[in-house]
């Protein structure tokens, strides 16, 4: 005998109640079964509207209607599909179930609130009306159906509206019904009956524990929960990234998870498959391939002892404290039992090293009845102060680690607080000790996502993970992107794993997700309906619950560039090909420094000069060692590189010029390049890193081209009219030539913090005299390099090596 239980998820439409049938007759062919099933989705809702809003009769009949309505769209789509369907039989049923319950409300439209009983009776419709649908889908089938009526055969005790089954009366009653083998078994979740014969139902996740009670009713050697999750996952999966399915959890594993959070199963259904030894395995209708969580007795030992992360939110948590409590051990006792008494729930208690503190936390819903109740019991404790005022802290939630034998994972807890502490969150409480089986941890509600994200990584994800948010995929973007991709072997090797959450540029922006494979990013960022603007992406970087998340910025936008220290101060790293915000003012260049050290982030920018040369952390690496810069000198411009290496092959000023730009050494106008404004914030930027404090107005730049040059915008229009310098560098270069010497554009950093850019007639013993074709060349003399200075040479521009520089800052993130 196999129990087999179905959601309302699993009944929603036509189609699901068609694949429940489906599945029923699969497991018939095998053995017996008996059926539990919940009500269609949304049924239950409507119903308990009525009753929980007080809504006034119209709208009460609204509600019956809206309820109808789906029975009857179910039937009616199960009809056209199942063309033997009992469709007429089904729908006089369903008509006279919602006629009784308009019934129902008119008598009782005059009370303000339903009675129990009442309340019981039209909550449970919608789960006798499935037992109804699938009764007739399977004698339609030609199938042979015992219906279990569980107000007669399921015993229970208690409440109308939250009852608990006497499994053995029940036992008794069951074994009495004449059931032939080859028929399948179907009873009605949620539903029970007192020792008056009254309906009464069994209150949160009636259904599963319906299930677990007919089970062992009918001694069944597994019970089967189907339902909308292919089982029991490390974390929700609908919240938290990297999470996997477990193949197995014990029945304590399950009690705990449920008992902190985790919508796997009500204790009450664990429990009496735990005292009968009943196996529990939970599947997904809609992944029937899926194998599914088995919840059976202790694991294997060979087995992780971690199983899952899950939470509990809206938690207050209460501080009771004074003398009192360390001289009078009945007091937290006391608390407890007046607290059990008033049917409030106390989650979780920790107590101070010096026994003077008390803490309990409670649903936040509870927070006002518990005050209460706590100032009337020490009323005249409080007044004589021998207790402190109680303290409430509120929008907490609690985080709770499963596993078995839990305290023997080593430096656990270590880990927990190490992760927690990188991301900044303060731990409020801790509880460990009263279970074998969890710890748990209170936070703040609002950090909880990011806890439970950092921490799941920390202890389920054997590979550590950099969550990139790329802005910019001109070429520089989608080099990197393509650069990611193609290291993915080595980084794996490396347990590294890059994961871009968005990818955006001034238009729009793409948000990935495990579903998006980033090798077909173009064609989903193509797709994407999602405009770009700064509020967007600050809104997606609020409710960032990554560790080492960083902002990649890809473009040359000022204005994304002054928003650095709002992303530092988010908890991200800032990773910057944008030179606008080291070349800003230096209130702002000091603030983003000062914002990364407060916040313990890095923002890096080696590609701002050189591209992909190490320029920056050779240079940080030098002076954070004592040694100090004497002179500078370099080329800092690949496409003025480029172009002056050209002339001394005697090719025109105009033809290098347009050479570049072809080649994609330019901006899209030269005339940005042949400024100096580009190769100035790059001086900008070294003379800053050794030391200075200066501002751009502050470098002298002797310029290319004469001042109204700056008027031609088109690019056309402006390459036409630098042929009227091609005479003036012609008689330049031969000038230079004659002397042995070559023209260079060069940056200098003098003793003092003097900067100046302009062309320089260059010799044959200078190292940046063989410096051309893209190349960049920078030579700093320092204390430890003289008389022969330190050279970094190199390709200063293109899309790969800077892309190259931007992805070896992306690694240094963890290192």
């Amino acid at each position: 005998m196999k129990l087999l239980k179905f959601g309302g998820t699993s009944l929603a439409n036509a189609k699901k109640f068609l694949c429940v049938a489906d599945i029923i007759e699969k497991n018939k062919n095998h053995e017996q079964v008996a059926i539990v099933l919940s009500a269609p989705a949304k049924i239950t809702n409507y119903l308990v509207n009525i009753i929980e809003n007080n809504i006034n009769i119209n709208q009460a009949l609204e509600q019956i209607e809206l309820s109808e309505k789906i029975c009857i769209e179910i039937i009616k789509n199960i009809k056209k599909i199942q063309s033997n369907f009992l469709y007429e039989e089904t729908k006089k049923i369903i008509k006279t179930e919602f006629n009784q319950l308009q019934n129902i409300i008119y008598n009782f439209a005059s009370l303000k609130k339903y009675p129990e009983n009442i309340q019981a009776i039209i909550m449970s419709r919608g789960e006798i009306l499935s037992i109804e649908i699938m009764k007739n889908i399977l004698i339609s089938r030609f199938h042979q159906v015992t219906i279990i009526n569980p107000v007669e055969n399921i015993i229970s005790k208690g409440s109308f509206l939250n009852s608990k089954v006497d499994i053995n009366a029940s036992k008794k009653c069951i074994s009495k019904i004449n059931i032939k083998n080859d028929n399948i078994i179907l009873m009605a979740g949620f539903i029970a009956g007192n020792n008056k014969g009254e309906l009464v139902i069994l209150g949160r996740n009636g259904s599963d524990y319906s299930a677990a009670i007919l089970a062992c009713c009918l001694n069944s050697k597994l019970c089967e929960i189907w339902t909308d999750v292919d089982g029991v996952f490390t974390a929700d999966p609908r919240k938290i990234f990297n999470t996997f399915l477990l193949k197995s959890i014990s029945y304590e594993e399950a009690m705990e998870l449920s008992y902190f959070g985790a919508k796997v199963l009500h204790p009450r259904t664990i429990e009496p498959l735990k005292d009968f030894n009943i196996p529990c395995i939970i599947k997904n209708t809609s992944n029937i391939k899926s194998k599914g969580t088995l919840i059976c007795q202790k694991n294997n030992s060979n087995e992780n002892m971690l199983k899952s992360v899950t939470n509990i939110d809206d938690i207050a948590m209460f501080i009771v404290s004074g003398d009192l409590i360390k001289q009078n051990n009945n007091l937290i006792s006391k608390i407890l039992d007046i607290l059990k008494k008033e049917n409030i729930n106390i989650i979780l208690i920790t107590q101070s090293s010096s026994k003077n503190n008390f803490n309990f936390c409670i649903l936040e819903k509870d927070t006002k009845r518990t005050m209460i109740l706590l100032n009337q019991l020490y009323e005249l404790e409080l007044k004589e102060k021998l207790l402190n005022n109680i303290n409430i802290i509120r929008n907490l939630s609690i985080l709770s680690i499963i596993g078995f034998n839990i305290f023997q994972k080593s430096n656990l807890t270590s880990k927990i607080f190490s992760s927690l502490g990188k991301s900044k969150i303060n731990v409020l409480a801790i509880s460990q000790g009263s279970s074998k089986y969890s710890i748990s941890v209170v936070i703040k509600k609002k950090n909880i996502l990011q806890s439970m994200q950092t921490i799941h990584d920390e202890l389920f994800y054997n590979k550590t993970i950099i969550n990139v948010f790329l802005i910019g995929i001109g070429g520089v973007g989608k080099s990197l992107i393509n650069q990611i991709l193609k290291q993915k072997k080595f980084l794996e090797n490396k347990n590294i794993e890059i994961k871009i959450r968005t990818i955006a540029n001034s238009k729009k922006i793409l948000f990935l997700n495990n579903c998006i494979d980033l090798k077909h990013w173009e064609k989903y960022f193509k797709e994407s309906k999602e405009k770009f603007n700064l509020e967007i992406l600050n809104k997606s970087l609020k409710n960032n619950c990554f560790l080492n998340s960083v902002v990649i910025d890809c473009t040359s936008d000022e204005n994304l560039s002054k928003q650095y220290v709002n992303f530092i101060s988010k908890g991200l790293h800032v990773i910057a090909s944008n030179k606008k915000a080291n070349t800003s003012s230096l209130e702002y260049y000091n603030k983003i420094r000062n914002t990364a050290l407060k916040e313990n982030k890095k923002f890096l920018y080696e590609t701002n000069v050189g591209a992909g040369l190490p320029v920056i952390q050779t240079l940080q690496n030098l002076f954070h060692t004592g040694d100090n810069l004497i002179c500078f000198k370099g080329i800092l411009s690949g496409s003025l590189s480029f172009i002056f290496g050209k002339l001394e092959e005697n090719i025109l000023l105009s033809d290098a010029t347009k050479q570049a730009k072809d080649l994609g050494f330019t901006e899209p106008n030269p005339c940005d390049d042949l400024s100096g404004i580009d190769v100035a914030r790059k001086l900008l930027i070294l003379a800053r890193e050794v030391g200075y404090e200066i501002e751009l107005k502050d470098i002298e730049i002797e310029p290319i081209l004469p001042e109204h040059f700056k008027k031609y915008h088109n690019t056309e229009e402006f390459l036409y009219k630098l042929k009227e310098m091609d005479a003036i560098f012609i008689e330049r270069v031969k000038k230079a030539k004659n002397s042995g010497k070559v023209l260079r554009f060069v940056g200098t950093i003098e003793k003092g913090g003097k900067c100046s850019v302009k062309i320089e007639e260059i010799n044959s013993n200078n190292p940046l005299y063989k410096v051309k074709n893209g190349e960049n060349a920078l030579t700093f003399y320092t204390n430890y390099y003289q008389p022969i200075p330190l050279v970094l040479r190199g390709y200063g521009a293109g899309n790969n090596v800077t892309a190259s520089g931007v992805f070896s800052d992306l690694l240094r993130i963890i290192l």
